[in-house]
């Protein structure tokens, strides 16, 4: 991607793609978009942008037989996803869990037991999944108790968001994305008509092109527009990575984050070698 100028398929019309799972000679292969057992608007969204290609959906559990092994994809919570990964021969791509501390953000990696030791406030949230809420802690006393020490977590200088957008990316290009929250309330619109739409695409653009090899081919990356604190002056940074299977997508156009989505948890047959070592661990 060209920094500045990012190549961006979030207004390529969804109609001239070729769906995931349909051969090169276009024949289409039998696909199936399995949902997890707790209904989200994201899930039905991506439900009906399915539907529009010809897929069949399915609502696990009750449905899990017309989920065939090897042929279908998913969308859900990831508690749920480690239980059908295995029998379903998913492939759930994942980000790292440090992922967002190798990117220009001051955050570290460290885990539960260290972070209980903090005096002053900071951002603390799970490395790798949804054990506790991410929030702004006052100190590490204020942690919620009952988890493993040893439990990975990130933790941040507290910053004020200005905005917070999601871009959902494919093949380190962005395919969809929006404006989800603005000075951390919710404030979904899509990124054509966001006003800060083109600074995200242009910092995107400059992040992606040193560190799209370190993230899944297919995967969420939230950006905002932050303001240290004690400092005025405003800044891109990243938020974190997500598993877009289970990424909300707000305002972002549900047929090319339903691309993404499918890419991030499809037949583990279909599975890209690069992509290999982003493999959940739980699911293999």
């Amino acid at each position: 991607m060209t920094p500045g100028h990012p190549r961006s398929g979030a207004d390529a019309p969804a109609g001239r793609r070729r769906p995931a799972g349909t051969a090169e000679g276009g024949t289409p292969r039998p696909q199936v978009l399995a949902l997890g057992p707790r209904p989200t608007g994201t899930g039905a969204l991506l439900a009906a942008a399915a539907r529009r290609r010809g897929m069949r959906v399915a609502a696990l559990p009750q449905d899990i037989g017309a989920a065939p092994p090897g042929g279908c994809h998913y969308q859900g919570g990831p508690l749920f996803a480690d239980q059908v990964a295995g029998p379903l021969e998913l492939a759930l791509l994942d980000p790292p869990g440090d992922r967002p501390a190798a990117l220009p953000r001051r955050v570290r990696a460290s885990v539960l037991d260290e972070a209980r030791t903090l005096t002053r406030p900071a951002f603390v949230k799970p490395a790798g999944g949804k054990e506790f809420p991410a929030r702004v802690y006052p100190d590490g006393r204020a942690l919620p108790g009952g988890l493993p020490p040893e439990s990975p977590v990130l933790i941040a200088d507290p910053v004020v968001w200005v905005a917070e957008l999601r871009l959902f990316l494919l093949d380190g290009e962005v395919r969809a994305g929006g404006r989800y929250a603005s000075f951390g309330r919710l404030d979904a619109v899509p990124l054509h008509r966001d006003p800060l739409g083109s600074g995200a695409l242009a910092f995107a653009g400059r992040l992606l092109a040193e560190h799209a090899v370190t993230l899944p081919s297919a995967t969420v990356l939230d950006v905002g527009l932050m303001r240290p604190d004690g400092d005025a002056a405003e800044q891109w940074a990243v938020v974190e990575a997500n598993m877009a299977w289970f990424s909300g997508c707000y305002a972002a156009d549900p047929d090319r984050v339903l691309d993404v989505v499918l890419r991030s948890a499809g037949p583990r047959r279909e599975l890209r070698g690069g992509d290999r070592r982003f493999v959940r661990s739980a699911a293999a």
